[in-house]
């Protein structure tokens, strides 16, 4: 298709997405981004409330919403979540594995059997079930898109970011893999971040964070929110329809 109007191929209209970790970060903006280009949109996280604020925004705008809790680690409410999606909207034409985990540690050694467990099946395990499912549903209907969201920790890894970086280093594989195995009706991408400045960037010593960044990041500062949303936009879209198996860095030229 040739001479393609940018604000239809960006256009979301008719169209539901489902975005876990949704109610706050870089998962709120998206959610509220897809809801603006016109989807409907399935909100989920472990905390209800905060899906809900999320989904009032949404349908503030005139669109519809959907509250559910999930933790995604955990089969049986990923199962949950599916179903609860397909029952209300009949349909998911847009995934977005957004929920993570990267807790601290004292030291690699010191990681416990259960903490491990948990980060693999939050950042992984989870994201594997959703698409698997989603996707055979999408490849077997009208097609779709489905978009992991990673981390540079996937390519930079480091002492204080495992077994984080090895779950998301799995999700960027799964992402290729996805692609050839749902292909050609859906397309499975990833966007892989680097620093944003989201409320886990609380916890962060800013003033050595932003030290850092003038000398290790191209644009010498954190992403803010709502730069993820171009991005988003673009793999949820038609925009992106000879886009697949992509990993597509978000991290301001970090090293």
């Amino acid at each position: 298709m040739t001479n393609r109007d940018a604000n239809r191929v960006f256009d979301l209209s008719g169209r539901t997405a489902l975005v876990t970790g949704g109610s706050r970060g870089l998962g709120r903006e998206m959610s509220l981004a897809f809801a603006a280009a016109g989807a409907d949109v399935v909100v989920t996280s472990r905390k209800i409330d905060s899906c809900k604020e999320v989904v009032n925004q949404i349908e503030a705008m005139g669109r519809q919403g959907l509250a559910t809790a999930c933790h995604v680690g955990r089969w049986d409410e990923v199962d949950g979540l599916i179903d609860a999606a397909y029952e209300r909207f009949g349909k998911v034409d847009v995934l977005v594995n957004n929920a993570g985990m990267s807790p601290l540690y004292p030291s690699l050694s010191e990681v416990g059997e259960a903490l491990f467990d948990k980060v693999i099946a939050v950042n992984l395990k989870g994201p594997f079930r959703l698409a698997a499912v989603i996707g055979q549903r999408m490849a077997d209907g009208n097609g779709g898109s489905i978009i992991n969201v990673t981390s540079t920790a996937a390519i930079h890894p480091s002492a204080n970011a495992e077994p984080y970086g090895a779950a998301k280093a799995g999700l960027n594989s799964l992402t290729e893999s996805l692609a050839h195995a749902y292909g050609p009706k859906v397309r499975v991408n990833a966007i892989m971040p680097g620093p944003f400045l989201t409320d886990i960037s609380k916890a962060w010593d800013l003033e050595a964070f932003n030290k850092r960044a003038r000398t290790s990041i191209a644009l010498r500062r954190g992403g803010e929110p709502d730069e993820i949303v171009g991005a988003a936009l673009y793999l949820a879209s038609d925009a992106s329809s000879y886009t697949t198996g992509a990993v597509l860095r978000i991290d301001g030229g970090s090293r």
